[in-house]
C-alpha cells in the first residue's frame, strides 16, 4: 500500500511522505489566496473553494479566515455555512451533508496518535530517516444533513454526527450521535431529541 492508502485506510501512516507535504503546500497557498479575499469577492472565493475541496455543493459559504489540512479531503453538500476562524484536519474524510451551520471556532480533527507512549513512537526513528518522529493515523468524520455544530465545538476522529442533531457551543464530541438528538458537554452526551424523534 501507498502511505495514502495507508491513510485513508485508518492505518498507521507516514505524515512526512513527499504526497502529503505537496497537498499541504498545495492547500496552504489555496488558503493565503481564499483568506486574503475581500467579503464581496464571492465569485473568487467560490473559485478558490472548488480547487481546495474535494467536492462542495450549491450555496455554501465558508467564513475567513478558514485554515485546512489538504483541502481535497473536504466534502461540502449545499445549503452549508461555515463562520470564521474554522479549523479542519482533513488527512482524512471530512463529509459534511447538505443544510449544514458550522459556527465560529469549530474544530474538526481527522488525525490522531497512539495513547501509549511506546506506541506513538516511531520505531528507530531518526532525523534522516524522513518520518514524522510520532506514529499517525486518521479516520474519518461525517456530519449528517441538517445539523448544527455551536461555537467552539470540537468534533474528534471517527465521530459521525447523525443528520438532523444540534452540538451544544464548546461541546467534545468524542462518540457518534444518532440522527434528531440535542448533545452537548465534554465529553458530549445526548440531552433530548429534536425534529419529531423519540429516545428509545
Amino acid at each position: 500500500m501507498t502511505e495514502l492508502e495507508k491513510c485513508l485506510a485508518g492505518e498507521y501512516y507516514n505524515c512526512h511522505d513527499k504526497v502529503f507535504l505537496d497537498f499541504k503546500r498545495n492547500a496552504r497557498s489555496l488558503l493565503a489566496e481564499y483568506n486574503r479575499l475581500d467579503y464581496n469577492q464571492k465569485n473568487e472565493m467560490r473559485n478558490v473553494l472548488e480547487r481546495l475541496f474535494g467536492g462542495i455543493g450549491s450555496n455554501v459559504s465558508v467564513g475567513q479566515p478558514f485554515i485546512c489540512d489538504y483541502g481535497r479531503n473536504i466534502y461540502l453538500g449545499s445549503n452549508v455555512s461555515i463562520n470564521m476562524n474554522c479549523t479542519f484536519v482533513d488527512c482524512n474524510e471530512i463529509v459534511i451533508g447538505d443544510n449544514v451551520l458550522i459556527a465560529s471556532n469549530v474544530q474538526i480533527y481527522t488525525a490522531a496518535h497512539p495513547v501509549e507512549l511506546a506506541e506513538r513512537l516511531t520505531p528507530d526513528w531518526s532525523p534522516e530517516s524522513g518520518e514524522y518522529f510520532c506514529r499517525t493515523y486518521a479516520l474519518p468524520v461525517k456530519i449528517g444533513n441538517g445539523c448544527w455544530l455551536g461555537g467552539g465545538v470540537i468534533v474528534l476522529p471517527g465521530v459521525t454526527v447523525g443528520s438532523g442533531s444540534v452540538i451544544g457551543a464548546g461541546s467534545v464530541v468524542t462518540k457518534d450521535i444518532p440522527e434528531n438528538m440535542v448533545a452537548a458537554g465534554n465529553p458530549c452526551r445526548v440531552i433530548r431529541p429534536v425534529n419529531g424523534s423519540s429516545v428509545s
